[in-house]
């Protein structure tokens, strides 16, 4: 406990950090604020008292939007839309040789990306929120519309949407270019985190209603839920070491090379992006049916994700999107040319094309298991809320199942080690104790210009 208080004087002493997170602090507080900011045209008492609760695909939606989706705020569609753009981009400067083109220019062309995305999530949104606007006529928010405001509803709520939705995403840009850390992972993560606990109520709630025990299953519960954030620790961290050799090289009286380092392949090398991928493609549907799940079949599936065929089709994905993104942001021919132009080699594998095919070799044989580990964390939600009889497999309420694994846990866990890590950075410079004992505090690998870090 002394070393902990000692470690907090040490992170406030900083100037510059204690500067950081006191701008990240403020305007994540912002951004909360905002999403109880209820849409003009609709009586917010009227609202609490009729509105029910999302399920599916429209309760994920809701918990990325922190609460705002299902209280039809200014900000209910979040930061989304421009996270869907900036994947379509990054899509496309792989397939498109123009947009390669423009992204080899270096400053000046990450600004024109940027700014292409920006331009894609205005048109996003606005597509969205015409969707959204047939949602709040469904039963629940119809009853809460004011009349006499009708013929301004429209678009006023058109326009505050797609404002709000650039508001959030300039509100990520100055988290990340004045605050610590990724601006849009950390307000993902703050939705997510807003409604934890009123989650663990709800299902303290909901087992000690139904007696037999309730108290030590819910104990229970939680001791599977660490457990599983412990290995998703083990997931993000997990690395096979390439051993690689350098060259000595004499100039003068000096000796230079001659050392023996790693080259680390993540197990997860993606990240939370085959994740984020999968939930896209399977957002699609729902926002052409008006984010209307209440149909029969397909739409139906969709819906559950306790459903078997959705869990199916969802871990399909994410080892497909896996394979996928790991092939667009690792390139083995690269990293190979870099280690010759270094003098640097891998024992008993000869410089150039051979270390390039040794390297891909690696790579894939350690993402299945990555991918396979990765699929198992996007369906774990739907696996513990599985009807059994006339209960669940573990959780009980549904709120809660969702932090058991896929979008949500990853992301929480990937930000707040990255956020940790960056905090050791700035102690470790200034020669103070790092957070831990033994050991360095190990973020996620920045391969990519990912807006989720």
């Amino acid at each position: 406990m002394k070393k902990f208080v000692q470690t907090i004087k040490n992170i406030w002493s900083i100037d510059e950090l204690r500067q950081k997170i006191i701008v990240t602090l403020s305007f994540l507080l912002v951004y909360r604020l905002g999403t109880h900011i209820v849409l003009p045209g609709i009586d917010a008492n009227a609202l609490e008292a009729v509105r029910g609760s999302n399920s599916g695909l429209l309760g994920l939606f809701d918990q990325f939007a922190g609460g705002a989706f299902s209280q039809a705020s200014i900000l209910a569609l979040g930061i989304m839309p421009y996270i869907s753009a900036s994947i379509f981009m990054q899509l496309m400067t792989i397939m498109v040789p123009q947009l390669q083109k423009v992204q080899k220019e270096g400053e000046s062309g990450r600004k024109k990306i940027n700014q292409w995305t920006r331009y894609l999530t205005v048109i996003v949104t606005v597509f969205q929120a015409v969707a959204y606007l047939s949602y709040l006529q469904s039963p629940g928010y119809k009853e809460a519309l004011i009349p006499s405001y009708a013929p301004f509803f429209i678009p006023s709520t058109v326009i505050l949407l797609t404002s709000g939705t650039l508001f959030v995403m300039w509100l990520g840009e100055k988290i990340t270019d004045k605050g610590l850390g990724n601006g849009t992972s950390l307000i993902i993560m703050v939705g997510i985190l807003a409604r934890f606990p009123q989650s663990i109520v709800q299902e303290f709630t909901a087992r000690n209603a139904k007696g037999g025990g309730g108290v030590l299953l819910f104990i229970i519960e939680i001791a599977v839920f660490i457990g599983i954030v412990l290995g998703l620790i083990l997931l993000v961290q997990g690395v096979r070491k390439i051993t690689v050799n350098y060259a000595k090289q004499i100039v003068g009286n000096r000796q230079f090379g001659g050392a023996r380092q790693f080259l680390p392949i993540k197990v997860n090398s993606a990240g939370v992006m085959p994740i984020i991928f999968a939930q896209a493609i399977i957002f699609i549907p729902t926002i052409f049916a008006r984010f209307d799940t209440s149909g029969t079949g397909f739409m139906r599936i969709l819906n559950d994700h306790s459903n078997g065929w959705y869990m199916l089709i969802y871990a399909i994905l994410v080892i497909a999107f896996t394979y996928l993104y790991t092939a667009i942001i690792f390139n083995p021919k690269q990293i190979a040319e870099d280690l010759k132009r270094n003098n640097g080699f891998i024992p008993g594998v000869k410089p150039g094309q051979p270390t390039a095919d040794y390297i891909g070799n690696v790579m894939d044989k350690v993402t299945l298991p990555g991918a396979i580990l990765l699929a198992l964390v996007g369906i774990l939600p739907g696996l513990v809320n599985m009807p059994v009889g006339s209960g669940r497999l573990l959780v009980e309420t549904l709120n809660f199942s969702t932090f058991f694994g896929g979008t949500s846990l990853l992301i929480m866990v990937g930000v707040i080690l990255d956020t940790l890590q960056q905090i050791e950075t700035q102690l470790l410079m200034r020669q103070y104790d790092g957070l831990m004992n033994s050991g360095r505090i190990q973020g996620r690998q920045a391969v990519s210009s990912s807006p989720i870090g």
